[in-house]
């Protein structure tokens, strides 16, 4: 077996693991008052956060061209690669998993196995990087996705918006947990349930909501044990983030903490200035 790993654009990834010769990234589009730009290809995480506070228009989000995507997996097979474990942001966010599971038979003479993070940013890039762990040190199949099973089931992330506007507009979100949000001026906790962004509780400040955060991500150790991956998230709010970092960085001093950032595609449900927690066994 000769196995390539693919991803979306929304995978938050090292350059260490970016660079890795048998990863293959599909960009993301979105589209910035009528003109479509490339998630990581033709619009970057600065330039996007600029053009969002300067946009006319809601931005919106849509699935790759089908034909790059053909184009991408036929170039796969052509180096010599038989196997494709094709790891992708939530359904809950994009369709783009359900259109690769309806077109796989299509791709001739490659085994391409859609994979549902369930998620998206910092926690799929560490599904991404452990899948080419695994497959340097020579696993089966059967073995990289177990080992990427086992950080997408026990992966929690706690999401934190400064407006739910976008989330709603973008339809990610009921309208009903949006209004709620607005009526009683609170920064609601969000996290992905099924895959899909859910309202999990409603805390009236910053501040609470972060030690709120905080304690959830206690109770999470507590389940998955003292061996934890911890993420930090934002979008363009890097203050916030770093003082996050380093209060975890004492409380869990054995713990792997990641800082990412959410790129334009997640920005543009997610608005400007969110912040996220994540942890993972």
């Amino acid at each position: 077996m000769k196995l390539a790993i693919v991803t979306d654009s929304t995978a938050y990834l090292n350059e260490r693991v970016r660079n890795h010769k048998d990863l293959f990234i599909i960009p993301i589009p979105v589209i910035i008052d009528g003109e479509p730009f490339e998630e990581g290809v033709d619009i970057g995480y600065e330039e996007f956060y600029q053009k969002l506070k300067e946009s006319k228009d809601f931005p919106k989000t849509s699935q790759p061209v089908l034909g790059e995507v053909f184009q991408l997996y036929r170039s796969i097979k052509e180096q010599g690669y038989d196997t494709v474990i094709s790891i992708h942001l939530s359904e809950g966010i994009s369709g783009f998993v359900r259109t690769l599971t309806a077109i796989k038979e299509d791709i001739e003479g490659l085994q391409v196995i859609p994979y549902d993070s369930k998620i998206t940013s910092v926690p799929m890039g560490y599904m991404v990087e452990k899948a080419l762990e695994m497959s340097d040190q020579g696993k089966s199949l059967d073995e990289v996705i177990a080992a990427v099973d086992t950080i997408r089931d026990t992966t929690n992330a706690y999401i934190i918006v400064d407006d739910l506007d976008n989330l709603v507009r973008g339809g990610r979100l009921t309208n009903s947990a949006a209004i709620i949000g607005g009526l009683l001026k609170i920064k609601p906790i969000l996290t992905f349930e099924d895959g899909k962004i859910v309202l999990a509780e409603k805390i009236r400040s910053l501040k609470k909501a972060l030690q709120r955060t905080e304690e959830i991500i206690e109770e999470r150790r507590q389940v998955n044990g003292e061996d934890l991956r911890i993420f930090i998230i934002h979008g363009n709010n890097p203050e916030l983030a770093q003082q996050e970092y380093e209060k975890l960085r004492d409380k869990y001093p054995e713990a792997t903490i990641d800082i990412g950032t959410f790129g334009p595609v997640i920005g543009t449900h997610l608005g400007d200035k969110a912040i996220a927690l994540g942890v993972a066994k």
